[in-house]
């Protein structure tokens, strides 16, 4: 639903502010499916006609291809910050690897300073966006989204205006990151 939501806002947008959006699992149950009815059915309540996808899982890759990947919740989060995590010290020679028991153990942000460094994804919580273009300081300080899947269609259409609001402070974020970077090649 989050995709599907947020495709909708960004074709809203006046200014292209995010190129590839996709949706991706941190686990497989229900790789290649399509989105489970009741969540078709509270897009389509809501204008939303022309969705499709085939669930997957998150895989390295997407951490190198996407600039921000966002979880849904605090579990999902941990795992994303696992995952990219993983691929920083793959990368990284003689790095050593330990275990990370909290969100905070983990590096978040976005990397690739310099040209000879690739970029990778930043992850946060989805619901770390607020209204304005804020952001929460502490990655996974903001709102979760409960899984509707055992709930029932109220709690669907709950999940939908999260998307709804998460999807309007998202893009308010990236408008103000496009005119801090504006500013910035201004000065220099």
């Amino acid at each position: 639903m989050a995709e599907a939501v947020f495709r909708s806002a960004v074709t809203s947008s006046p200014t292209l502010l995010i190129g590839d959006i996709d949706s991706a699992g941190t686990a497989s149950y229900h790789t290649p499916e399509p989105p489970n009815p009741r969540t078709m059915s509270t897009l389509h309540r809501h204008g939303i006609t022309d969705y499709e996808h085939a669930a997957r899982t998150v895989t390295k890759e997407d951490f190198r291809t996407f600039d921000y990947i966002l979880a849904m919740d605090g579990n999902n989060l941990r795992d994303l910050l696992r995952a990219r995590n993983s691929v920083l010290t793959i990368e990284k020679k003689g790095g050593s690897s330990r275990a990370a028991s909290n969100v905070s153990d983990y590096s978040v942000g976005p990397i690739g300073s310099s040209s000879s460094e690739e970029k990778i994804a930043e992850v946060r919580l989805f619901g770390d966006f607020g209204p304005g273009g804020t952001i929460q300081s502490r990655v996974g300080g903001g709102e979760e989204v409960q899984d509707p899947y055992y709930g029932s269609a109220q709690d669907y259409e709950e999940v939908y205006e999260q998307m709804v609001r998460f999807s309007k402070a998202f893009l308010a974020y990236l408008e103000t990151e496009r005119k801090a970077g504006v500013a910035e090649e201004s000065y220099n």
